[in-house]
């Protein structure tokens, strides 16, 4: 019985050790993914205004054929959704960097899948970044 006792131990703690190890690569590539992607989706822009890059974040999701779902400015997020040929949802936050400079990240999800494409990312940026340029020039003049 304690031979029977010791085995079962023994194999629970070799299962747990192989377990743990598997684990770690997982997380450990899952980690290095989510950092790949966590930079594709977020830009920091030199600006401290965040209700006038809120209001620009919805006009760029506008010109890119979104329709606007929800805008919380206290939390300071916009969701939209892109029906064209594909139900393509975005979520863009803009949070403060520090005092002079605002992070602006972007979540895409096709249908229930998140976007891990950089594609849909860098149109929305290339756009957001020439629409907050534009603003900024205007009410210098």
């Amino acid at each position: 019985m304690k031979k029977l006792i010791l085995l079962a131990t023994l194999l629970t703690v070799f299962m747990a050790a192989g377990c743990a190890n598997r684990n770690q690569h997982i997380l450990d590539s899952n980690g290095a993914e989510q950092l790949k992607l966590r930079s594709m989706q977020t830009r920091i822009y030199d600006t401290s205004d965040r209700e006038s890059t809120l209001r620009t974040v919805i006009a760029t999701l506008q010109d890119l054929g979104f329709v606007i779902d929800k805008a919380d400015s206290r939390l300071g997020s916009v969701s939209a959704t892109k029906l064209e040929k594909y139900d393509l949802r975005m979520t863009v936050s803009v949070r403060p960097k520090s005092a002079e400079q605002l992070s602006v990240r972007a979540n895409a999800q096709y249908n229930i899948y998140p976007v891990t494409d950089p594609e849909p990312y860098q149109r929305f940026f290339d756009a957001l970044s020439k629409s907050l340029f534009l603003t900024a020039q205007m009410e210098e003049e």
